[in-house]
């Protein structure tokens, strides 16, 4: 497994002068910015996770099964998101939205991720508009969050729930 990865200045960050010279995640080579390979990756314990929600329950995964996994769902959300920044970076837009994201995979060609994506992103923007009306009818802005017993899966954090959504925001079941 790789280390580090270098990346030219250009694609990470937009000013990259801003990063302090001390920061422990990153370090300077020339012109380039290199990354330390546990922040490029998702956290292997939330992939093993995911993959353990499809399987039965006594199936075992092996570590170089979430080791191969975690690899390629990182380089597959950091193909899509250069897609996404890509797109806004021509257009002179410093932030990546969900639109921004849905946009680059239906160019790159996953169309059944786009529509689920899309239909997901729709439904979200729904529900916040309707939590925000509640929240100024109620006349404060402090959060709600979802105080039901945690799911044994670490995700007591607020939760949105739509109907015909699932209420974590790792699960889409494509129809």
């Amino acid at each position: 497994m790789v280390d580090n990865i270098m990346i030219p200045y250009t694609n990470y960050p937009t000013n990259p002068t801003s990063l302090p010279q001390d920061d422990h995640n990153y370090y300077h080579e020339q012109d380039r910015i290199i990354i330390k390979e546990q922040d490029r990756l998702l956290p292997i314990a939330n992939v093993g996770r995911i993959m353990k929600q499809i399987l039965p329950p006594n199936a075992k995964i092996s570590k170089e099964a979430k080791e191969t996994m975690q690899e390629c769902v990182s380089e597959f959300i950091s193909f899509v998101t250069g897609e996404a920044s890509d797109k806004c970076h021509k257009e002179k837009r410093k932030t990546v939205n969900g639109d921004d994201i849905c946009w680059a995979l239906e160019s790159l060609g996953f169309d059944e991720y786009f529509e689920t994506i899309k239909r997901y992103l729709i439904k979200y923007r729904e529900a916040e508009g309707e939590r925000a009306n509640q929240n100024k009818g109620l006349g404060n802005y402090h959060e709600e969050r979802d105080h039901e017993p945690s799911d044994g899966r670490g995700s007591d954090d607020r939760m949105v729930r739509i109907q015909g959504v699932s209420n974590t925001s790792f699960s889409f079941n494509l129809m």
